[in-house]
C-alpha cells in the first residue's frame, strides 16, 4: 500500500513512544523517542524552522515511518537504545566499540567455592568483583588469589565428589589444599575464602605484612627457597596494589566521561573509578552525522552504552549539560536499583580529573584519526565504490557462499554476511549437504541457496502472520546482493535458485584468473574489471576468504567427528550413548587417544573396566591408571 504522509501525521498519537524512520529499500535509517509522538514527529514535516543539515539529508530519504507507543518516557528511552543498537540506522549516533568488560566470580553458593571469570554479572547467589577493563588483569588476579589463599581450581562438585579421583598437580606443588580429597574441612576452606575475598576487595595491606612476615621466617630458617617464593608473591601482590590507583577519599564508585570531536569522528574517554580508586580507563570511538552538536553526541553515548553496561555508578561525571539529563538519570536509577547522578565538575580535584580525561580523549582522537578514515574506506567506502562498478545503490548487506567437500565426503555449505563492509558473524550459517550425493559443487550450490532463501521467505511469512515484520528470525533478513565464488556458471545457479522462489535479488560472480586469483566481476551477464588496488577489490577478497574458511572450518570439524565415531565403532563394550558421551567429552581422535584411563573412567557412562579397554585400543594394549 502506498504511504500517505500526511494521513498518517493526522494518526499520531499523543502519547510517548518510539518512532523508525524508513527509506524506500524499507531499511531503518532513524530511531528516535518522544514524550509526544505527535508533536515531535511532524516536526521533522514541518516547513521551515532551523533544521541542521543532517535532518534535511534524513527527511528527504524517508519512504515511512511507524511508530510504537509505550506507557512512559523512560519505557521509550529503553526500547529507543534496544532498536538501535539491534538496526544500527544510518542517521543515529553510533557507538562504534561493543566492548564488555570481565568480573571475578566466587561462587561462595558452593561448600567449597571457586574463584573465575565471568563475562557478565548476574543476578544470582555468587559474589561478583568488577567490573574490570582489562582480561588479561583479572586473569592474573584470579591466578594470585589461588596462590595465595590455596583455593581450588577444578570444576569438580563437591562434598559429592570427594575420593573418587586423585588430587592434582596444583595439591602437590602446595597451591591447592586438596578438599577434593577432604584433607581440609569446609569450615577451614571458607576461611580461605574469606581472606580472598578481602584481597579481590582491595585490602592488599594485611596481606602484604602476612607474606613478610612469612617470608622474614623462611629466611630466618635458612629456607632461602621458601623465602625466595614468598618474595615473588610480595612482588604480585605490590604490583596489584600499584594498579588501584587513588583517585578520591570518597570511597564512591563513578565514571568520568569527557569527549573530544572533530568533524563527524569523536572520541568518548571513560575513567572507571570503583570504592575510590580507578581501575581502568577505556575509549570509545563514536560515528557523528555531520552538525550534530557536542551535547546531542554525547547524550547519545551515555544511553547507548549504559544500556548494555551490567554495572552502572553512583555517579557520571560529565564535561556539559546534556538535553535529557532528569529522564537518563532516573531510567538509570531504575536499571541499577539505587540514584544515579549526572554531575558536571566545576571546581577542585574531580575538574581536574575532567581535565585529564579531556586531555586523553583529544590525544586518542589525534592518534586515531587517520586510522578511523582507514577503516572507513575500507568498508563503507569500499562499498560506495563497488556500488559505483556495478551501477546500484542502497548496497548494505552482503553475503556470499562456498561449498567444501573431499571428494563428496561430508560436503558442506557457508554463508557468511557483510553488513556496510564488516562482517557480521551472528548471521553467519552452516549447511550440511543433503540432497547430493558425490562431488557436485554447482548442485550442492543450488541445495544451499534453496534451503536458505526459502526458509527466509517462511519465516517472513510466518513473522507476518504474528504482526512482527519487524522482527528478524536465522534466515528473514535478505540480502542486496549474492555474492558467488565462481564466474557465470555459479551465478547461473543462484539465479535459477531467485527465480523458482519469486526473488529478484542482484547476484554478483568472482571470475578467476589461472592463478585462482579474482580478476573480475560477472553482474548482469556482463564482465567488469576491477583495480586490484582498489578498497572494493580488497573487500570481495575478504568476503571470498571468509566464506572459503567458515567452510573449510566446518568441513574439517565433521570430518574429525566422523573420525571418532568410526574409531569407537570398533571398541568392544562401546555402544551408542558411550560413543555419544566420549564425543562429547573428546571432541578429536587426538584428544581421545592422549586422554588417561582416570579421565576415561571419570565419565558417568563408563565404568572403570570400559575405561581400560579404551585406553588400551588407542595404546596398543598398554595400561596405565595415570
Amino acid at each position: 500500500m502506498e504511504f500517505d504522509l500526511q494521513e498518517e501525521l493526522k494518526k499520531l498519537p499523543d502519547k510517548p513512544g518510539v518512532y523508525l524512520m524508513h527509506d524506500a529499500m524499507d531499511r531503518i535509517i532513524y530511531v528516535g523517542k518522544a514524550v509526544v509522538l505527535k508533536n515531535r514527529v511532524r516536526q521533522y514535516f514541518q516547513k521551515g524552522g532551523n533544521k541542521s543539515p543532517k535532518v534535511l539529508r534524513m527527511v528527504s530519504q524517508i519512504a515511512w515511518f511507524e511508530t510504537i507507543v509505550v506507557d512512559s518516557e523512560a519505557e521509550a528511552l529503553v526500547l529507543e537504545c534496544n532498536l538501535i543498537k539491534e538496526n544500527r540506522p544510518k542517521y543515529n549516533t553510533m557507538l562504534m566499540d561493543d566492548k564488555g568488560y570481565p568480573y571475578i566470580r566466587v561462587t561462595v553458593e558452593e561448600p567449597f567455592p571457586r574463584i573465575m571469570l565471568a563475562r557478565r554479572s548476574k543476578k544470582d547467589s555468587s559474589k561478583y568483583y568488577g567490573p574490570y577493563t582489562s582480561s588479561t588483569a583479572v586473569r592474573d588476579t584470579i591466578k594470585l588469589a589461588h596462590k595465595l589463599f590455596r583455593i581450588r581450581d577444578c570444576s569438580r562438585k563437591l562434598p559429592e565428589d570427594i575420593g573418587k579421583a586423585r588430587p592434582c598437580l596444583n595439591y602437590h606443588i602446595h597451591q591447592c589444599d586438596a578438599p577434593c580429597q577432604g584433607y581440609i574441612s569446609e569450615e577451614e576452606y571458607r576461611k580461605s575464602i574469606r581472606k580472598a575475598q578481602d584481597f579481590l576487595s582491595g585490602q592488599y595491606g594485611l596481606i602484604l605484612d602476612q607474606i613478610q612476615e612469612k617470608m622474614r621466617q623462611a629466611a630466618e630458617e635458612l629456607d632461602f627457597e621458601t623465602a625466595a617464593a614468598y618474595r615473588e608473591l610480595m612482588f604480585s601482590v605490590q604490583k596489584m596494589d600499584e594498579r588501584q590507583k587513588v583517585t578520591d577519599t570518597a570511597e564512591e564508585n563513578r565514571d568520568i566521561l569527557a569527549m573530544a570531536m572533530d568533524g563527524t569522528d569523536a572520541i568518548v574517554q571513560v575513567f572507571f573509578v570503583r570504592d575510590g580508586k580507578m581501575i581502568g580507563r577505556d575509549h570509545f570511538h563514536v560515528q557523528v552525522a555531520e552538525g550534530d552538536p557536542e551535547e546531542q553526541v554525547l547524550q547519545d553515548f551515555v544511553k547507548q552504552f549504559y544500556a548494555g553496561t551490567p554495572f552502572l555508578p553512583r555517579e557520571l561525571f560529565l564535561p556539559l549539560e546534556i538535553p535529557e539529563a532528569d529522564s537518563i538519570s532516573l531510567w538509570l536509577g531504575t536499571r541499577a536499583g539505587h540514584k544515579v547522578s549526572l554531575v558536571i565538575p566545576k571546581k577542585g580535584e574531580k575538574h581536574r580529573l575532567m581535565e585529564l580525561a579531556e586531555n586523553n580523549a583529544r590525544m586518542i582522537l589525534t592518534r586515531d584519526k587517520e586510522k578511523v578514515k582507514r577503516e572507513e574506506a575500507r568498508t563503507s567506502g569500499a562499498v560506495r565504490e563497488l556500488e559505483e562498478i556495478l551501477g546500484i545503490s542502497g548496497l548494505f548487506r552482503m553475503e556470499a557462499y562456498d561449498i567444501s567437500n573431499i571428494s563428496g565426503f561430508a560436503s558442506v555449505g557457508s554463508m557468511v554476511v557483510y553488513e556496510n563492509g564488516r562482517p557480521k558473524r551472528n548471521d553467519y550459517r552452516k549447511f550440511k549437504i543433503k540432497w547430493v550425493n558425490g562431488p557436485n559443487d554447482y548442485a550442492s550450490m543450488q541445495e544451499v541457496l534453496t534451503r536458505r532463501f526459502s526458509h527466509g521467505l517462511q519465516e517472513q511469512e510466518a513473522l507476518r502472520e504474528k504482526g512482527m515484520e519487524d522482527a528478524y528470525g536465522k534466515f528473514s533478513s535478505l540480502p542486496d546482493l549474492i555474492l558467488m565464488d565462481g564466474g557465470l556458471g555459479q551465478v547461473g545457479i543462484a539465479e535459477q535458485v531467485l527465480d523458482s522462489l519469486g526473488l529478484s535479488l542482484p547476484v554478483c560472480g568472482m571470475v578467476k584468473d589461472d592463478h585462482h586469483r579474482t580478476r573480475g566481476l560477472v553482474f548482469r551477464g556482463e564482465e567488469l574489471p576491477i583495480d586490484s588496488h582498489s578498497e572494493a577489490f580488497h573487500l570481495i577478497t575478504r568476503i571470498q576468504d571468509e566464506a572459503h574458511r567458515f567452510a573449510i572450518t566446518f568441513h574439517r570439524d565433521l570430518r574429525s567427528k566422523a573420525q571418532v565415531h568410526s574409531v569407537l565403532d570398533e571398541i568392544p563394550g562401546v555402544g551408542p550413548a558411550r560413543r555419544k558421551a566420549l564425543m562429547r567429552e573428546f571432541p578429536s581422535q587426538e584428544a581421545l587417544r592422549n586422554a588417561t584411563v582416570s579421565q576415561l573412567a571419570a565419565l558417568p557412562e563408563l565404568n572403570h573396566t570400559v575405561a581400560k579397554t579404551i585406553y588400551a585400543f588407542f595404546h596398543d594394549g598398554e595400561i596405565s591408571e595415570e
